[in-house]
This record gives C-alpha cells, sequence and structure tokens, in this order.
C-alpha cells in the first residue's frame, strides 16, 4: 500500500488510518530515514480531508525502544552543525504530529523509550498495555530529552517530567495513567479489544467537530483569557454551527435519527508514496 520502508500504512474503509512503526527487528528504534519517513507520511495524510483520525502504533512485540544504537554511533561521529540538522529533523516531526488536524491516538505495548516516549506525547490521546514500559533514558548514557521535553511537559506535567527526565527511571502503563501520560492501560491480552471501543466511539462523532475542538483546545491551552481567546471562541461555535455537518449533526438530533457521517463508510484518498531515492538507488 506504500513504499516506505521504516513504516507501513493501513487505510481503513472507515474512514480512519494506523502508522505502524515497522522496524520490529529492531524494535522500532529510530533512525534518521524513519524520522524523514515519518515527516513525509503525516504530511500526505495531513492533506486527506477524508481522514477522520489516525492510530499510531509499534509492529511486533515494542511500540518503540528509542533511537536506533547504530544512528547513536554515528551521531557520536558527527560535528554540531551536523547533529543539528539531525536534532531539527526531530523537532520537525515531533511538531507535526503534535499539530495534525484530525485527532491522534497512540496505542502502546512493550518498551516506549526516549524519542517514543516524546511521540506518545504529542499524540491526543494514548492507551496502553499496563505492563508497558516507559522510560527517558538520555541521561543515563550523557544526554538530555531536549526535543521532546516541550511535548512531555505538556502531556505529564512539568514536576512528573522533572522526576523522570533526571533518574532515567522505568515506569509501567499503569503509572503511565497515573500521570497523564496514557488515557487509559488494560492488560495486555485485552488491549486490541479495548482499542476497538475506542474506535467505535471516535466513528460516532462529527469529523469535521473533532477537527475544530482540536483546533480550540490548543488555542485555549496556549493563549491567556483575552478577550481576543473570547471572540475566537464565539466564532468558532458560530462558524460550525452554520456548517454542513453542524446542521446535519442538529437536524439528527432533533429528528431522532442517525447523523449522515456515521452511514457509508468514507474512502481515504491515494496510497501513501515514501521518499524516492536518488537515480541509480533501489529501495
Amino acid at each position: 500500500m506504500n513504499d516506505f520502508a521504516t513504516l507501513d500504512i493501513a487505510l481503513d474503509p472507515r474512514g480512519f488510518a494506523t502508522l505502524w512503526l515497522n522496524r520490529p527487528e529492531k524494535n522500532n528504534a529510530f533512525n534518521a530515514q524513519m524520522i524523514r519517513e515519518l515527516i513525509i507520511a503525516l504530511d500526505q495524510l495531513q492533506r486527506d480531508d477524508s481522514l477522520r483520525f489516525l492510530l499510531v502504533r509499534g509492529r511486533g512485540r515494542h511500540f518503540s525502544a528509542g533511537a536506533d544504537l547504530a544512528w547513536m554511533q554515528e551521531s557520536a561521529n558527527l560535528d554540531y552543525n551536523t547533529n543539528l540538522g539531525d536534532a531539527r529533523e526531530l523537532g520537525e516531526l515531533m511538531y507535526n504530529l503534535a499539530k495534525f488536524k484530525a485527532p491522534t491516538l497512540a496505542v502502546v505495548q512493550g518498551a516506549a523509550y526516549g524519542g517514543a516516549l516524546g511521540l506518545i506525547s504529542c499524540c491526543d490521546m494514548a492507551i496502553g498495555a499496563d505492563d508497558a514500559q516507559f522510560c527517558l533514558s538520555e541521561v543515563k548514557i550523557g544526554l538530555a530529552p531536549a526535543v521532546i521535553s516541550p511535548f512531555v511537559v505538556q502531556a505529564i506535567g512539568e514536576r512528573h517530567a522533572r522526576r523522570y527526565a533526571l533518574t532515567a527511571e522505568r515506569f509501567d502503563g499503569t503509572r503511565a495513567r497515573q500521570i497523564g501520560l496514557l488515557a487509559e492501560c488494560y492488560p495486555a491480552a485485552e488491549l486490541e479489544q479495548h482499542l476497538e471501543h475506542w474506535i467505535a466511539n471516535l466513528l460516532l462523532n462529527s469529523p469535521q467537530a473533532m477537527r475544530v475542538s482540536k483546533d480550540l483546545l490548543r488555542e485555549v491551552a496556549d493563549g491567556e483569557l483575552t478577550p481576543a481567546l473570547r471572540r475566537y471562541c464565539e466564532n468558532a461555535i458560530a462558524r460550525i454551527r452554520v456548517s454542513a455537518e453542524g446542521q446535519e449533526g442538529l437536524r439528527a438530533f432533533l429528528q431522532k435519527r442517525e447523523p449522515a457521517w456515521r452511514g457509508e463508510p468514507r474512502t481515504l484518498s491515494q496510497p501513501l508514496q515514501g521518499p524516492r531515492p536518488p537515480q541509480g538507488e533501489s529501495h
């Protein structure tokens, strides 16, 4: 369905997509290629207005073990400017996922270390197995969770972020739920079953209303309570009330019927394409 080397994109006929980290033989560890492909995939998915929401997952036993060891060895031999370029790539990925238009849900099993914890923090919601293992492990090897830190702090708060960034201690899915990284955690054997409940619930909702709500909450969270913010919120509800989906939702509610968006499955856009290699190279 796509020609990415490190990812797999599954398009569901119900109108959502699953973005799979697909290096199970490397525990889905990040390297430069995966980061670049994630940026490209998110950009292509972002352009599809028919996309209702996006799941972010990892193939195999683990969500992601963090940075690839071979990539880290290469980075150790690079100069400041080259390392800065790598950091900006990772920053672009995190920012683009955090600002993704449609709702995003991370589904976590196994290990989620380092940058993987940042990826989860960038999603609107996350669920996981109660025995999943999380760790901000950077200080153990003389580094810092720098690029992911704004997103981690937003997800779990400064106090928890200080603890786990400074101690590099591991914590499980139950603890991740307690500090707000996960919305819910479940026994590993029941994770798929509970995921289907989340999917079914999201499919009940107006796609446009979810996107508007996401934008609205971002503005409210990032801004002070000013007259301008008040006007933004007032305009948001006025616009959505007169929109096609807003009108359909109100009519369906008053007529005691299902709204149109719960009817026929949506067809998503064309298969996604990975980066094209330079001429003469193979995929």
